[in-house]
């Protein structure tokens, strides 16, 4: 009615023309309709060609084509399905009802061929209607094809008939009006003005189809509608997880990856049979493990003899695992006997044939087989489908297949020798296949073809030359697989290049390329053949070495500190030692970061025997010349077989079979980190039980920021529930004491465990033990004691858990520290539920801290799955708590044979029967579990028995749900019998004295019989195994010890006791560091917080506190608080760590000392090289860099506008002096950047000074020189005029002059050498001295001195400044008080010294060929520097001068006098006098008169040695 008023009702104004052209538009519209609704129903309902035929032939009569049509059945909902993410067609299965068309009303099978006509000749029907269209029997309208789907066969009927039967009156009233009363003119009149009738059916029939639309075909709502895939996946809502959970096979062996990951897909591979079982056994058996290689297999092996025994577990392990779907936690623990050594003769030998770990790598390894076996089978079905016959393939390649590899290479072998015919094959495959889609000829655009080079020769007439070779390509192969040729050349009449001339053509224009496209041939055949390809593969694994180099950008990047350092110029490793290890996968990582190169290749020696024999398998015997040349070509065949085919798929299978090795190496030790962490029993104080549950109070701090962060404090009882939560603000102020204590008293936990984020949790962790040992104040009491254990835990899940969803769902009103305690106190509870709780969160935690971002995300979950399934069975789960705690629920997808969404289903079934069980028959009884599951299952889900019930004694009463004592034990219920039967034997009972009874009544007895362990170790098990084997050939030794020990102990605790953190593991926990971050003798930056007189206080960047005592604060002897203030920063080397967990104590202790700091920590930090280096190659490279480096250096150029200024190196500069004057300059820009300058003089010839000149404001641009300009950090200068006047050319003064003096010796210091020996030796009473320049220190000479024939030659450093010579730290301004100053220096040092004048050689001096050993203090270590004196370049490392001595700033009085001591009477070593001071300048008044002295002395020098010691000899020599 609404399109009625829309199309009816008008307004006033409209036009009458407007309501025609409506109608006229309405009248097109029902035209069109019943237009495109006639050719549509033509289209679909014509029946077929092929199906007219088909009905002739089956019926003997002949059909009209254009009569018949197609009869439709109903369609179901046009719901759309479920989402599924497999690849899955649908199927569509029939039934009985499909079956049942009495509905249809159909003819007999004799009328068949009226079938089309079953209203044509019935009666009753009007004449009138024979001239309507053919398809009136049958109408069908469009409101049927959309609402087909909402009605039944009976429904459409009706309506069909109903619109006939009202088509039919329509007709007749508006054909025969007299029928109705009304004359024809009348009936003319009403058409006229108000038509037939019908005009607005188009409207009723649109209404009424919509209104049936609204209310039939309104689809059932499904999830699949309202919630997206993700979140359907998610929720393991979509088909394949429906799937999972009906079939009756354990969840995890249903899935491609682990059951923990996000993404886990339904695998639908085959079970194996058992045929397939002796291959699997022996295929598993060959890739199990090299240990099982060394032990079993070799005759020298520890269990050679035992080689059957492991073939037959492995038999058993797999018919377990892929026959009768039995996990592995099952096999171990139910199984285990038909997995280890069992002779019922030798029951004392006990082998375990297979460990938990090789029991899982069967399981792997069998997967792979059953992979395997699928795609041999779709190899064979590509064999079949060619249609074709090939000996070689179906003899020898088909039954060597023993690889995923080899498949894949027959695959690609099949492809290319029979490629030629792939049309035909393809028209032969769409034959054979019914299931196959409907092929239409659709014309499509002519895509480009890629032919190969190899397809291109196959079709020229290279392809005949290739057969003239004389041997097929699989012959060669086989020639070279047995090891001797059984197929033999043919020879060719004429020569290679003559018989190529006959297989010339357009595209072969010379002998010469018909020939390469012969070879090419044969090297492609032969390079694709899939058993050379085995064969090289066995080389590469056998022989294989791996080299890196490093790319340009490598060798800028990987320094000596950098990881990947190690294997920078790693040569010829073999590829066997790279399995177990991470060294492969890092540098993969370096290679995909652009860094490094990486080359796998094949020892010269194992290349050349496999082209060897590849070459005796082709060759010719004969010797005649065309032989010869003959074998020429097959040798450029196989090398080129090689290079091009084989070595590359042998490069490239290599790669991933050390990548795939090293990866499961490191996921299988992360999981062994696991395994250590959770398989572990709770946390037990000294007063309970193994496994009991304690309850625990935890605390942290947080930051442990005072007056900041708060401390929280949680406590948990035994079953898990939060009980108490509080907030104190200290653990100071006597208020939050008290309520501590309080709450400790009040709760008694078994257990404080603590954690925290910085050091400062130590700082709690001593508070609270201090308050838990003095609860009541100062007043300290034993007896008031608190004796309840305080520890840390591993808090890595707890710190994941404080900001995970699961945290806010479970406990929303706890703030994230609280959070925080809760993961705390659950840990120390059960540190295995944590783990399992975390999901796929798990591998967020890291525990191997270089490696484990190396390997995959699933490979690492499934190592982790199976530590936690070996785990979670091995303890056993409640499930009545399963059921009703969200938190242990987490552990119920771990259990043998169920996974996430069985244990989600099995949940929610047994919520609906009330929630709890009684026995494990309810699993069977009830439908929770299908059989295979609850096979699997069984023995892991434990009923716990309330202690006060007893076993119902209605033996016979078989539908009563009663408890059954071996419910809550390991024993699986197909045991059951059997620990009965141990307990009736233990208890000495008969049958008859149990025949009324439960049949575990027994079991309840001798659980709660006081001797019980006496009573069952009476009972003889091996006898009792041996006759199981004996009668049922039943293997139960095992299975035995399984069951006496759960009737002592139910589910009793297996695991190792509860493990604690150790220090290093606390200090990680705490503050991030670790032994490496803390090692011994690496350089760290800290800073002072407190000093003290005998040491300083500081505090690392982690917040360690550290120490560094007086003596390693600095070279000198000074006071703490004269060297260091609060708050500076130092650099400071690492001596100790010192951890004390009992007291919480952790430090570190250094040395800030200059020496030690300047030492560096670059051999600490170093990073090892692997044992195969190419040295010659590093040092090349390294070589090449420095030259690069000085060549950047180079190019540094400057533009200062000086006459003296060069852009030259300092190579070049000293070339460009070396035909200048002595005192010649030139400035140059210097390495050290761009605020230095360098300045090279002349000091002589072939000897240069190079000075360092320091521009604080340098120009940025490098065109000017800055207004200051600094040398040696002594000297200052405006400008380089300045400089080059005042510095270089007054040094040059200064070493012209002391040239020219008369104790000068040109030449080598040995020269000198010889001079002085030779004057004492001539005069024997004399000493001798000279100058001579120091050739390895430009701008110093060297003083040599003897002093008697006895002593040996000393050298004491001359340095040249621009203003004076300094003799040590002892400056003079001229030539003469320089020989003065070593003449005072010396005598003196030769009377406070002792000895004789050749005793020792001053500090700074040096005796030939004898060096003081570094840090040993000399005599001459007694001076002291003065502030703002140029730094004794000869002074030694380490050493503390004294606060005064020779060379001093302070002048000597006027009044020094020095004591008598004869010349050559003292000795090197005494104590020096108390008031001796200073001496450099010395101080003169009135001086009398001095004595004749030595020559070239100072007279009032002379004077004052001839008062002190009483006049020269005549003999000196000075």
């Amino acid at each position: 009615m609404r399109r009625i008023r829309e199309g009816f009702i008008v307004d006033e104004d409209e036009d009458e023309d407007d309501a025609e052209d409506e109608e006229e538009e309405r009248r097109r519209r029902r035209k069109r309709r019943k237009k495109h609704h006639r050719r549509h129903r033509e289209e679909e309902e014509a029946l077929e060609e092929d199906d007219l035929e088909l009905l002739e032939e089956n019926t003997g009569a002949s059909f009209s084509r254009n009569r018949l049509t197609r009869l439709r059945r109903a369609r179901d909902s046009d719901s759309p399905p479920a989402p599924s993410s497999s690849k899955r067609k649908a199927v569509v299965e029939s039934s009985d009802d499909d079956l049942d068309n009495d509905d249809l009303d159909l003819p007999q099978v004799q009328d068949i061929q009226n079938i089309w006509d079953d209203e044509r000749n019935a009666g009753g029907r009007d004449d009138e209607d024979d001239g309507d269209d053919d398809m009136d029997n049958f109408i069908e309208y469009e409101d049927e094809e959309e609402t087909g789907g909402a009605m039944d066969e009976d429904e459409r009927e009706e309506r069909r008939r109903e619109r006939r039967r009202l088509e039919k009156a329509r007709r007749k009233a508006m054909s025969r009006p007299e029928l109705a009363g009304i004359d024809a003119n009348a009936w003319e009149e009403i058409h006229e003005v108000f038509g037939d009738g019908h005009d607005f059916d188009w409207a009723l029939a649109d209404d009424e189809e919509t209104g049936f639309e609204e209310e039939q075909q309104k689809p059932e709502m499904k999830y699949q509608d309202v919630f997206e895939p993700s979140e359907i996946r998610a929720r393991m809502l979509t088909e394949d997880d429906d799937l999972i959970r009906a079939q009756d096979i354990p969840e995890r062996m249903q899935l491609a990856t682990s059951a923990l990951s996000t993404s886990s897909s339904l695998s639908l591979h085959k079970p194996l049979t058992e045929n397939n079982l002796d291959d699997a056994s022996q295929w598993v058996l060959m890739r199990l493990s090299s240990r099982k290689e060394r032990d079993f297999f070799r005759a020298d092996g520890v269990y050679h003899r035992y080689l059957q025994d492991l073939v037959q577990a492995i038999s058993y392990a797999l018919r377990f695992l892929f026959i009768q779907e039995l996990e592995v936690p099952h096999i171990w623990t139910h199984k285990r006997d038909y997995i280890s050594y069992f002779n019922p003769q030798d029951l004392r030998t006990r082998v375990e044939l297979l460990t938990l770990d090789e029991l899982w790598r069967v399981y792997s390894v069998g997967q792979k087989f059953r992979s395997l076996l699928e795609r041999r089978e779709a190899l064979d079905s590509l064999y079949t489908r060619l249609g074709t016959t090939d000996e070689y393939f179906e003899n020898e390649v088909r039954r060597r297949v023993e690889s995923v590899e080899m498949v894949a290479d027959a695959t690609e072998w099949l492809s290319l020798k029979y490629r030629g015919d792939r049309g035909d094959q393809k028209k032969q495959v769409a034959l054979q296949f019914h299931d196959d889609e409907e092929h239409v000829d659709v014309k499509k655009h002519k895509m480009p073809s890629r032919i190969s080079a190899y397809e291109l020769a196959k079709g020229s007439p290279a392809k005949g030359l290739a057969k003239r070779f004389g041997i097929e390509p699989h012959e060669i192969v086989l020639n070279f697989i047995n090891g001797q040729n059984s197929h033999f050349v043919e020879e060719a009449e004429l020569n290679p290049l003559a018989l190529a001339e006959q297989y010339l053509d357009d595209g072969i224009p010379s002998a010469q390329d018909a020939l390469i496209r012969a070879r090419m041939i044969l090297a492609t055949e032969l390079g694709k053949d899939p058993l050379l390809r085995h064969e090289i593969r066995n080389v590469f694994k056998s022989n294989a070495l791996v080299s890196v180099l490093p790319t340009e950008r490598g060798i800028n990047k990987i320094d000596e500190h950098n990881p990947f350092f190690n294997f920078k110029y790693m040569l010829n490793k073999r590829a066997s030692d790279m399995l177990h290890s991470a060294q492969f996968l890092h540098i993969l990582q370096a290679e995909s970061q652009h860094l490094i190169t990486v080359s796998i290749i094949l020892p010269a020696e194992a290349k050349a025997a496999f082209e060897r024999r590849l070459n005796d398998a082709f060759a010719s015997d004969s010797f005649s010349d065309s032989a010869r040349a003959w074998n020429e070509e097959r040798a450029r065949v196989v090398q080129e077989t090689l290079e091009q085919h084989l070595l590359p798929i042998g490069v490239k299978w290599t790669r991933e079979w050390i990548r795939e090795d090293a990866e499961e190496f490191l996921a299988e030790l992360c999981a062994q980190t696991l395994r250590e962490r959770i398989d572990v029993a709770p946390y037990t104080s000294p007063d309970m039980q193994p496994g009991e549950t304690p309850s625990v109070l935890a605390m942290s701090w947080g930051k442990g920021e005072p007056r900041k962060d708060t401390i929280s404090v949680v406590f948990m009882d035994e079953a898990g529930r939060l009980r108490e939560h509080t907030r104190l603000d200290n653990l100071v102020d006597q208020e939050n004491k008290d309520e501590f204590v309080d709450m400790v008293k009040r709760r008694r936990p078994d257990v404080i465990v603590i954690g925290g984020f910085s050091i400062s949790t130590t700082r709690l962790s001593q508070q609270v033990k201090q308050l838990l040992k003095a609860p009541n104040g100062d007043d300290i009491r034993p007896e008031d004691e608190l004796t309840i254990p305080v520890t840390y835990v591993f808090d890595e899940v707890a710190r994941i858990y404080q900001h995970s969803k699961r945290a806010d769902e479970e406990f929303s009103a706890l703030t994230p520290l609280a959070k925080y305690c809760v993961g705390l106190a659950r840990y120390a509870q059960s540190p295995l539920n944590e783990y399992a709780a975390l999901g796929t969160d798990i591998k967020a935690i890291t525990f191997d801290e270089d490696n484990q971002n190396l390997i995959p995300a699933e490979k690492l979950l499934s190592a982790f799955e199976r530590v936690l399934v070996d785990i979670t069975n091995k303890v056993g789960v409640d499930i009545n708590r399963a059921v009703t705690d969200s938190y242990y629920q987490h552990l119920l997808p771990l259990v043998c044979g169920l996974g996430p969404r069985k244990a989600q289903m099995l949940v929610r079934k047994i919520a609906s029967l009330g929630g709890n069980l009684i026995n494990r028959d309810q699993f069977i009884k009830n439908g929770l579990l299908t059989t295979k599951i609850f096979l699997n299952a069984a023995g892991f889900l434990r009923i716990l028995q309330d202690s006060q019930s007893k076993v119902t004694k209605s033996r016979h009463n078989e539908d009563a749900d009663v408890p059954d004592p071996l419910d809550n034990t390991r024993i699986h219920p197909e045991d059951y019998e059997l620990g009965r039967k141990m307990a009736t034997d233990a208890l000495e009972l008969d049958e008859e004295d149990i025949h009324d009874e439960h049949p575990s009544h027994v079991v309840s007895q001798i659980m709660t019989d006081d001797e019980n362990d006496k009573k069952l170790d009476e009972l003889n098990l091996d006898d009792f195994a041996v006759n199981m084997y004996e009668t049922n050939q039943d293997k139960k030794r095992h299975t035995l010890n399984i069951i006496r020990a759960e009737l002592l102990r139910p589910f009793g605790e297996q695991r190792v006791s509860f493990t604690t953190p150790g220090p290093w593991e606390v200090l990680t926990m705490l503050t991030g560091e670790t032994p490496r971050t803390l090692r011994v003798g690496l350089i760290i930056s800290v800073l002072v917080a407190a000093v003290k007189n005998s040491f300083v206080s500081v505090r690392l960047d982690s917040g360690v506190d550290g120490v560094i005592n007086a003596p390693y604060l600095t070279d000198t002897q000074a006071s703490p608080n004269q060297v260091v203030k609060k708050g500076q920063t130092l650099q400071g080397v690492i001596i100790d760590v010192k951890l004390d967990l009992p007291t919480d104590t952790f430090w570190v202790e250094l040395s800030s000392r200059p020496g030690d700091v300047g030492a560096g920590d670059s051999q600490f930090r170093r990073v090892k090289h692997d044992e195969a280096w190419n040295h010659a190659q590093y040092d090349r490279d390294m070589e090449i860099q420095a030259r690069k480096k000085r060549a950047e250096v180079d190019k540094t150029r400057r533009v200062i506008k000086h006459p003296n200024f060069h852009n030259f190196n300092a190579q070049q500069a000293e070339q460009f002096l070396e035909s200048q004057q002595r005192g010649d300059v030139v400035i140059r820009p210097s390495s050290k950047g761009a605020d230095h300058l360098a300045v090279t003089w002349k000091v002589d010839d072939k000897l240069y000074q190079h000075l360092d000149v320091v521009e604080p404001n340098a120009d940025p641009t490098g065109q000017t020189v800055g207004g200051k300009l600094i040398v040696d950090n002594t000297h200052q200068y405006s400008d380089l005029d300045e400089l080059i006047v005042n510095h270089v050319q007054a040094m040059a003064r200064k070493v012209e002059e002391l040239m020219a003096h008369e104790k000068f010796k040109h030449g080598k210091e040995d020269d000198l050498h010889i001079f002085l020996k030779n004057f004492v030796a001539a005069n024997p009473a004399k000493s001798a001295y000279g100058f001579t320049l120091h050739r390895k220190r430009p701008g110093h000479f060297n003083l040599c001195f003897l002093a008697n024939k006895n002593s040996t030659v000393q050298t004491w450093p001359v340095r040249v400044t621009p203003e004076a010579y300094y003799l040590f730290d002892t400056p003079a301004t001229g030539v003469s008080e320089l020989c003065d100053a070593f003449k005072v220096r010396h005598m003196h040092e030769s009377k406070n010294l002792g000895g004789g004048l050749g005793a020792k050689t001053p500090f700074g001096a040096r005796t030939p060929a004898r060096t003081p050993a570094p840090g040993h203090v000399t005599p001459g270590q007694m001076s002291v520097r003065q502030v703002g004196r140029t730094p004794n370049p000869y002074s030694g490392q380490g050493s503390v001068p004294p606060a005064t001595g020779f060379g001093g700033a302070t002048p000597a009085p006027p009044s020094f006098a020095t004591p008598a001591m004869p010349y050559g009477t003292s000795s090197y070593g005494s104590a020096p006098p108390p008031n001796l001071g200073g001496w450099q300048t010395p101080g003169f008044g009135v001086q009398p008169q001095p004595p004749a002295g030595p020559p070239g002395v100072h007279p009032a020098r002379a004077a004052m040695i001839q008062q002190s010691e009483g006049g020269w000899t005549s003999q000196s020599g000075w």
